[in-house]
């Protein structure tokens, strides 16, 4: 586990996109598994203006999202399709049909569920994954549970994501209770995995994911195991790492 320390949410942003502009650099038709949430956004802006400068081309690549809000229809604003459009895909040069995310307006689950993980196999699985991070230490929507989920699944929503996640909506009781989400094997398949994380709040969650015991209560942790991952953060959200264990950038 490599973790970079960054002195602002900017700075982790730009490094995060560095990142991802290597990635595609070194194989353009890189297949992406991409995130929802403020921590991404500044991320998402970097790009966008790497693409119009033609620094970035993202005529081949293929993305996957994480996950999707169930029974939310996509032309809702606060759907993650509709979040990805309006912060990523509209203002790049990408193919719609290589985009795929969770159909959270789907009659079936399992069906979805599985068509979801069986294309991911069959794009050759996912070069790169972008991570957030909850303050529960949830990856994805993989909220804390007894057991760790391999493949997408339904999943109900934490009290606590959804009371975060409030401030998105009018209310809380808008916030969807479910959702559609990679399973932590889902995720732990990726190539490379980048979680980015800033501010205070997140401090115990990265302190946990990084020094603590792999449980599924703490759903990250598993990212221990994983043989080429990088956190990159913010100052506040590094706050509890011993010094020693990170670079700054």
């Amino acid at each position: 586990m490599r973790i970079i320390v960054c002195e602002d949410y900017e700075a982790v942003s730009k490094k995060a996109a560095q990142m991802i502009l290597s990635q595609i650099t070194l194989k353009p038709n890189s297949i992406l598994g991409l995130a929802t949430g403020s921590t991404p956004v500044g991320m998402y802006k970097n790009l966008i203006q790497m693409n119009k400068e033609k620094v970035i081309d993202f005529s081949e690549v293929k993305t996957f999202n994480l996950d999707e809000y169930y029974n939310l229809p996509r032309t809702n604003n606060q759907s993650y399709y509709y979040f990805m459009h309006e912060n990523l895909f509209n203002y790049i040069n990408i193919n719609p049909a290589n985009i795929d995310i969770p159909n959270g307006m789907t009659e079936n689950i399992e069906a979805e569920c599985d068509r979801y993980d069986a294309t991911i196999k069959e794009a050759g699985g996912i070069d790169i994954q972008v991570l957030g991070i909850g303050n529960n230490a949830h990856i994805g929507f993989n909220e804390p549970t007894v057991n760790f989920e391999k493949g997408t699944h339904l999943v109900q929503l934490d009290e606590s994501t959804i009371e975060a996640n409030a401030r998105f909506f009018n209310n809380k009781d808008e916030v969807p209770k479910n959702a559609l989400t990679m399973g932590v094997g889902s995720i732990f398949k990726s190539k490379k995995i980048m979680l980015i994380a800033c501010g205070e709040a997140k401090a115990e969650a990265i302190y946990n994911t990084v020094y603590g015991k792999v449980v599924p209560e703490v759903p990250a942790s598993i990212l221990q195991f994983h043989n080429d991952i990088v956190l990159i953060l913010d100052k506040e959200a590094a706050k509890l790492l011993n010094k020693e264990d990170y670079k700054t950038a």
